[in-house]
C-alpha cells in the first residue's frame, strides 16, 4: 500500500486508496453512494478570513453531479466588502482534493473548499485561496523555489474554576492532565483536524494558565507540519472552525485573540518556514544555515513592519507585542532566541544516532540528512490574522530577500544571540493599527509588483486598520483596568 495512504486518518483516502490530491468528480460520487452520505457542504473563506457554508441535500445522482460540476451561485457583496451589491454575483466551485468527511454533522456530510469565480468564469483575483497562490506562483516562476510553511495555533479554552488540582498559573507548559484542564478538546481537535486531511505535528498544553474572576483559562498550542503555502492557509482555517465547534460542544468559549488578560501570556500565531529546490529543502548547506535561507529572513526582516497588517489585525494584538516578554518588538534574528522576530530553531543539525543511545537494541542509524527539519519561524502573527493575506505577504517577502542583492549583508548586521528588548538601535515593529497600516502603505509596491496583491485590497485593508484610531491606545489605556478589559472583550473572538 502507498505510504501516503497507510495509516492515513482522512476517510476518503482510505476508502479509495489514493491521496486526495489526486481524487476525481468521479471518486467523490463512488465515496458517496458506497458510504451512504446524504449531504454535501460547501465551504470557502470569506473576506474576514472566516470560514463560510453553504448546504446541500442530494436529491439523486444527476443532481449530485450537476453540483459538483458546475459548483454555486454566492452574494459576493455579503463576503467581501469592496464588492458592490449591483454586481455581486460570484460562483464557488469545489476543490475535490479538499474532500473530507464532516467530523460534526449527525447526517452523513462531506465538505470541500471552494474556490471563487467571477461572473466571466475567471478566477476572482482578489479572493483569499487566489491570492496566496497568485503569491506562490510569482515566488516559483521568479526563483525557482517552492515556500511552505506550518502554523502554530495557540488559544484560550475559558470555563468556571476547577478546584480539584488547581491550575498554577503561567506554569501551564507542557503540563499533563488533571493540572492542566481540558486536554481532552485538543486531543479530539488533533483527530477531528487530521481527520478532515490536515497534517498535524503535534499538540500540548502551553504556559498561559490565567485565574480571573470566577473563570479559569488554559492555554493550549497545535502545530501542523510543512506544507505548501497553499495548503497551509487552508489547513490553519479549517483548524480554527474545529477547535471551536469542539469546544462549544463542551459547552466552553474558546479565544485565538492575541491577548486576553493583560500581564498574562498571549497567543501567537508563529509560522514556521521552509524553501524547497526541486522538490529538496535548501535550508542547510555545509552542515550551517543555507544562504537562501538567509536571505528569506532578510525578506521577512525587511518586509516586517508591513507584515503584521496581515498578520495583527486588532489593536489588542499590539498589548501582546510588548518589551521583555516572547512575544517581539525589535526586528532581528537570531538561533533559538525567543526574543527576536525571527528564530532558528533546533533543526537537528550536529547531533547524530541519539534514538540508538536511549534504544541499545536498535541498528545503527542510517546516515540521513536532517536538513529536512531545519525550519525558520516568524514570531510575529496572531490570532487575529486573516491567515491567506498573511501567508500570501510572507511569500512576497521571501521573494523580497532572495532577489535582493543586498539581503546578506542585512542578515548579518540583524542578528541578534542576546535579549532583542536590550540591544540599541534597532527598529521595531509597528505599535498599532493604525502604524501597521501605514507601514504597510508606505511598502505597498512590493506587495502589488506583479499583480499579487490588488491595489484596491491594500487599500481596504489600510483603512480597516486606520478606522480603529489606536494609535498611542497602549499608552492611553494603561493603568485603566476596566477600558482595557472593555477592549479585550471586544476581541475576544478575533479571527
Amino acid at each position: 500500500m502507498d505510504k501516503e495512504v497507510s495509516l492515513n486518518p482522512n476517510q476518503l483516502v482510505c476508502h479509495l486508496n489514493k491521496p486526495s490530491r489526486d481524487f476525481s468528480r468521479a471518486d467523490i460520487v463512488r465515496f458517496i453512494e458506497e458510504r451512504g452520505i446524504r449531504q454535501i457542504n460547501f465551504r470557502y473563506v470569506g473576506g474576514d478570513g472566516r470560514l463560510k457554508t453553504l448546504n446541500f441535500v442530494i436529491n439523486n445522482r444527476r443532481h449530485l453531479e450537476h453540483v459538483l460540476s458546475t459548483g454555486e451561485r454566492v452574494d459576493g457583496s455579503s463576503l467581501f466588502s469592496y464588492i458592490s451589491a449591483t454586481s455581486s454575483d460570484l460562483y464557488v466551485v469545489p476543490r475535490f482534493r479538499t474532500a473530507f468527511v464532516n467530523p460534526f454533522n449527525e447526517i452523513p456530510t462531506i465538505d470541500m473548499l471552494c474556490s471563487y469565480f467571477t461572473s466571466n468564469g475567471e478566477p476572482l483575483e482578489s479572493a483569499p485561496e487566489s491570492l496566496v497562490r497568485r503569491a506562490h506562483d510569482v515566488l516559483k516562476q521568479k526563483t525557482g523555489v517552492t515556500f511552505q510553511a506550518m502554523g502554530e495555533l495557540e488559544y484560550y479554552l475559558i470555563s468556571e474554576i476547577d478546584s480539584i488540582y488547581p491550575i498554577v498559573q503561567q506554569k501551564g507548559y507542557h503540563e499533563s492532565h488533571p493540572f492542566s484542564k481540558w486536554g481532552c478538546v485538543r486531543r479530539e481537535a488533533l483527530k477531528v483536524i487530521s481527520e478532515m486531511g490536515g497534517s498535524i505535528k503535534y499538540g500540548h498544553a502551553e504556559v498561559g494558565n490565567i485565574i480571573h474572576d470566577d473563570q479559569e483559562m488554559v492555554q493550549h498550542e497545535i502545530e501542523f507540519l510543512p506544507e505548501d503555502v497553499e495548503v497551509a492557509a487552508d489547513q490553519l482555517v479549517l483548524a480554527k472552525w474545529a477547535i471551536r465547534e469542539i469546544a462549544y460542544k463542551y459547552g466552553l468559549e474558546v479565544s485565538f485573540a492575541p491577548k486576553i488578560i493583560v500581564g498574562h501570556a498571549g497567543s501567537g500565531m508563529h509560522v514556521h518556514t521552509r524553501l524547497l529546490r526541486n522538490g529538496e529543502s535548501v535550508m542547510v548547506q555545509d552542515g550551517r544555515l543555507s544562504d537562501d535561507a538567509r536571505r528569506m529572513i532578510a525578506g521577512f526582516l525587511t518586509l516586517a513592519p508591513s507584515l503584521t497588517a496581515f498578520g495583527n489585525t486588532v489593536p489588542t494584538s499590539f498589548l501582546r507585542l510588548v518589551p521583555h516578554q516572547e512575544a517581539p518588538t525589535a526586528i532581528c534574528w537570531g538561533d533559538r532566541n525567543r526574543s527576536v522576530l525571527v528564530r532558528v530553531p533546533l533543526g537537528w543539525l550536529g547531533v547524530s544516532d541519539m534514538i540508538r543511545r536511549v534504544n541499545p537494541l536498535e541498528p545503527p542509524a542510517r546516515d540521513e540528512s536532517t536538513r529536512d527539519n531545519q525550519t525558520v519561524e516568524l514570531r510575529s502573527p496572531d490570532g487575529s490574522a486573516n491567515v491567506h493575506q498573511l501567508l500570501a505577504g510572507m511569500a512576497v517577502a521571501v521573494r523580497q530577500g532572495l532577489e535582493n542583492p543586498d539581503a546578506l549583508n542585512i542578515a548579518e548586521k540583524l542578528y541578534v544571540s542576546t535579549d532583542a528588548s536590550k540591544v540599541a538601535d534597532l527598529e521595531q515593529l509597528p505599535a498599532s493599527c493604525y502604524e501597521a497600516a501605514q507601514r504597510l502603505l508606505a511598502q505597498r509596491e512590493i506587495y502589488e509588483k506583479d499583480g499579487v496583491f490588488p491595489a484596491d485590497m491594500i487599500d481596504k485593508l489600510a483603512a480597516q486598520l486606520q478606522a480603529y484610531d489606536d494609535k498611542g491606545l497602549s499608552e492611553k489605556l494603561y493603568g485603566n483596568e476596566q477600558e482595557l478589559k472593555k477592549l479585550v472583550s471586544r476581541f475576544l473572538h478575533c479571527g
